[in-house]
Formats: structure tokens, C-alpha cells, sequence
């Protein structure tokens, strides 16, 4: 049997905050799912800009044994480019009781 590097076991993961390094016109939205799309969070709008030196960090309070970040924009012509998504994630419980 082939070893794998993936530490993930079925925790209860808390997600705090994203910060997005990116770069456009318009708002960005952003919601955090579970699996299956049973809850979601959704997080404040990033209004962006063609240049800028700030990654804003948006908090979260989002629980779940798995998470999903999406990101988009509502109106036809907003445009985005992002290079850096950083999801800020804790363990908090090994599992859920049975």
C-alpha cells in the first residue's frame, strides 16, 4: 500500500479569515461552503482595484469538516486576477460523535 502525505482524518476545521492577493475592477464576492453545500458563509465584498499594495483580509467564522471557497463577480464586465489565496484554518475537534 502506497504512502500518502495527506494529514487530513475527518476533523472539524474552523475557518477565521481569507486574504486574497488580487488585482481588477469591481466587487468580488466570496462564500465559504461545507460539503455538500448543507451551510455557507458569506463573506464581505472586495472592492478592487487595477493596482494596489494591500491583501485584504476578510474575517470569517465558518465551521465544517470541509470547506470550499468561491470567489466571482456579479456584473458582466467586472474582471479579476488573483495570485495568492490564503485560507486561514484551525482543527478544532478530531471528529464528530457517533
Amino acid at each position: 500500500m502506497a504512502k500518502t502525505n495527506n494529514q487530513f482524518g475527518g476533523e472539524i476545521l474552523h475557518a477565521n479569515a481569507t486574504r486574497l492577493r488580487v488585482t481588477g475592477s469591481g466587487n468580488l464576492y466570496q462564500i465559504l461552503y461545507s460539503l455538500d453545500d448543507i451551510s455557507s458563509e458569506d463573506l464581505t465584498d472586495i472592492a478592487m482595484a487595477s493596482t494596489t499594495a494591500i491583501q485584504p483580509t476578510q474575517l470569517a467564522n465558518f465551521t465544517s469538516q470541509r470547506i470550499y471557497l468561491e470567489l466571482g463577480t456579479l456584473v458582466i464586465n467586472e474582471t479579476f486576477n488573483i495570485s495568492k489565496i490564503t485560507v486561514f484554518i484551525k482543527p478544532l475537534y478530531s471528529e464528530y460523535p457517533r
